[in-house]
């Protein structure tokens, strides 16, 4: 791989992050700037101190806004942005294990 295409992963990667942390304070209403959110931030918890209703609310804007529907099982991925940008666009977790 050359620097180059590693240079286009890495802005792909963050074009997707940066939907996603859009989406989340649009979606959620959220009274914060969506660059104040960190790429590796959890959701949960200590991080953006989501609950069940707001997971509940992005799994509805996920799906309408990227065309991905997550089940019950796949949980894990509300853990940050970063994973969920890898889960919504597969190709991003591919590029990362290079």
């Amino acid at each position: 791989m050359t620097i180059d295409e590693l240079r286009a992963r890495a802005a792909q990667r963050q074009q997707a992050c940066d939907q996603i942390k859009k989406m989340i304070v649009t979606r959620l209403d959220l009274e914060i700037e969506p660059n104040w959110i960190t790429d590796d931030q959890p959701l949960f918890g200590r991080g953006l101190e989501l609950d069940s209703l707001d997971i509940l609310e992005l799994y509805v804007a996920i799906e309408a806004e990227f065309g991905v529907a997550l089940y019950d099982s796949e949980m894990a991925v509300f853990g940050s942005v970063s994973r969920l940008a890898e889960t919504i666009k597969p190709e991003l977790r591919a590029a990362a294990a290079v």
